[in-house]
This record gives C-alpha cells, structure tokens and sequence, in this order.
C-alpha cells in the first residue's frame, strides 16, 4: 500500500487545544480538513508510546504477569510491558522493563513489529519485542507497583486467549504473534545481547 494513495482519505490539521495536561497523558481536541473540504473534530489522547516483551523460558513456557488494571478493575493476565521514558530507545525501554518487573534480563533479543492499540482516540504505539535465554534475578518494582510473576505454555496461552481469561489487546496480539514464530511462520532476527545479561 502507496500513502501517496491515500490522499482521498487523508484529514489534514486545521487548529489544536489542550484538553488536558496530566503527568502522563495528554487529551487534546483537533479541528481537522476532510478529504471533501468540510471540517470535523478530533479528540484524542497523546500517549508517549511503549514496549510489550514476549520472555520464552528455556522449557517451553512464556513469562507472564497478573496485576489488576485500575481503569477496569480488575486483575489482568498479560505480557512484561511499560512506557517509553522521553528520548528511550524502545529497545533499552525492554529490557529496563522485563528486568523491573521479573527480575530478569535476556541474552538474546528480537524486534517482532509494533500496535496500535487505540487508533480512534490514541496516538499510543506499542514496540513488540522476544526475549530468549533469561537468566532470573530479583525485581526491581516501583513503590507503587504490585504484580505476580507466572508461567503458561503456548497451548495454556492460546485457551486463556479463547475462554476470554485473557483479554487484554495487547497480549492477545502478541499471543498471535506468538503462535507464528512458533509454527515458523513468521520468523525473528535474533540479537546477542550478553553484555547485559547476568553471568
């Protein structure tokens, strides 16, 4: 697909307000040109992107975590995750995140593809990353952060995935992506990364 091509849906920026400025998130209210001359408006959020890990154990098994989700209240089965500091690398923002959150780090790394979670009222974009040959250690969670480590088997997975234990966007995505590598179909570049695993 040619984006020159798609000129007869493209929305173009008019005026931009602040909505609000919280700490983490923006929401801002866009006027925006339609591709027939007539204008709308936008709202969305601004997020500032982030990274999901998908830690394959030697034996077999997926890293996962539960942690209940304020905004839904409830506690979520999911991925090693977290968002990218101002200026991070979304690779560096992976491993500081697998290390916060397991304890872990990984001898070997590879770039999967990314999501959009929200693309109705979002800019958020989410960095897909695997992580083989962990090597455990102590966690290191912020002050106000609780969460459980655990383990599942793809097939585990896949049935959380379906019996609807497992709902989150980002996990069921990267579940998918999961279930390919594994059959072969889509393959990784794997990178050494030794210098920041533990001996």
């Amino acid at each position: 697909m040619n984006a020159s091509d798609d000129v007869h849906l493209t929305e173009t920026l008019v005026d931009s307000q602040s909505l609000c400025e919280g700490s983490f998130l923006k929401a801002r209210r866009d006027t925006v040109r339609l591709p027939d001359g007539g204008t709308s408006t936008r709202e969305y959020i601004v997020h500032p992107g982030a990274v999901v890990i998908i830690p394959l154990l030697d034996d077999g098994r997926v890293l996962m975590e539960r942690q209940f989700r304020y905004p839904v209240g409830q506690v979520m089965t999911e991925f090693p995750a977290g968002k990218l500091d101002p200026g991070e690398d979304p690779l560096a923002c992976a491993q500081r995140e697998l290390l916060e959150e397991t304890g872990y780090t990984a001898r070997q790394w590879a770039r999967a593809g990314v999501i959009h979670l929200a693309i109705a009222y979002s800019t958020e974009i989410l960095h897909i990353y695997f992580a083989r040959d962990l090597v455990a250690g102590p966690a290191q969670l912020d002050q106000d952060e609780f969460l459980e480590v655990c383990t599942a088997t793809p097939d585990e997975l896949l049935e959380a995935c379906r019996a609807g234990g497992v709902t989150d966007a980002k996990t069921l995505t990267c579940t998918l992506w999961l279930q390919n590598v594994l059959a072969g179909q889509w393959p990784l570049d794997w990178q050494h990364n030794v210098e920041r695993a533990r001996p």
